[in-house]
């Protein structure tokens, strides 16, 4: 069993990541020139927000990541804006139930709906969607969560897309993914209001994902059931 993803030596890869550093570099001056005009920007963006309801925006955290909005938008301005009205642990609740109502929403589509688009676009992009047989799925899964590269929509819909069991995708996906994102909740809540405990807090908890993660796969990325290593990088 292999997930071909394709090669940071693939022109096409390293065009968009160049592009990508080039943006970041062009919008590091700017930023740091004009920090304190875009703290009082966001701090009005969030007053709007926040006026919106946490209905607006949690069903928007729901349903945009599957059209490719970067779930870190959301993630990151949850905690500092329904944090002083909700209560953290509300926060939580509500982020982790949008990513179990995304996960529903990206499988939907890839697996039925938008499924000849998807495929078309995965070959333009060099990835091989592949074939697994029962005794690799759990396998699959976990290592295309676990593994870093593809964008968290992308795996979505490749896991969609590889026709893994709908309840095996949704239980392994949801527990993951629900971890990173409080982890980046907790961080935007610190980052926004300099709280140094719950800076360490979120930088510790990302610390323990990491390590859980490096051990997850070592253990899963064993031999698969048909006595092959299963790889996920090539």
């Amino acid at each position: 069993m292999k997930l071909a993803l394709p090669s940071v030596r693939d022109p096409r890869i390293l065009v968009l990541l160049g592009l990508a550093a080039a943006l970041c570099l062009a919008a590091v001056v700017p930023v740091w020139m004009y920090r304190d005009t875009l703290r009082a920007w966001a701090e009005v963006g969030a007053d709007w927000v926040r006026g919106l309801g946490p209905v607006a925006f949690f069903s928007a955290m729901a349903i945009l990541p599957a059209a490719a909005v970067p779930l870190s938008v959301f993630t990151l301005t949850a905690g500092p804006v329904f944090g002083p009205t909700l209560g953290m642990p509300a926060v939580l609740g509500l982020v982790s139930l949008s990513m179990a109502v995304n996960l529903v929403v990206t499988y939907t589509l890839a697996r039925w709906i938008m499924r000849p688009w998807l495929l078309k676009l995965c070959a333009w992009l060099g990835y091989r969607v592949p074939e697994v047989s029962p005794s690799d799925q759990l396998k699959l899964v976990v290592l295309v969560r676990v593994t870093p590269g593809p964008p968290y929509v992308l795996q979505s819909y490749l896991l969609g897309l590889a026709a893994i069991p709908f309840r095996l995708y949704f239980g392994i996906s949801w527990v993951i993914s629900v971890c990173y994102a409080c982890a980046f909740v907790l961080f935007g809540q610190a980052l926004m209001e300099g709280r140094g405990r719950m800076a360490l807090l979120a930088v510790g908890l990302f610390v323990a994902l990491t390590v859980a993660v490096r051990w997850i796969k070592g253990r899963v990325g064993g031999k698969t059931g048909d006595g092959k290593v299963a790889d996920i990088t090539d």
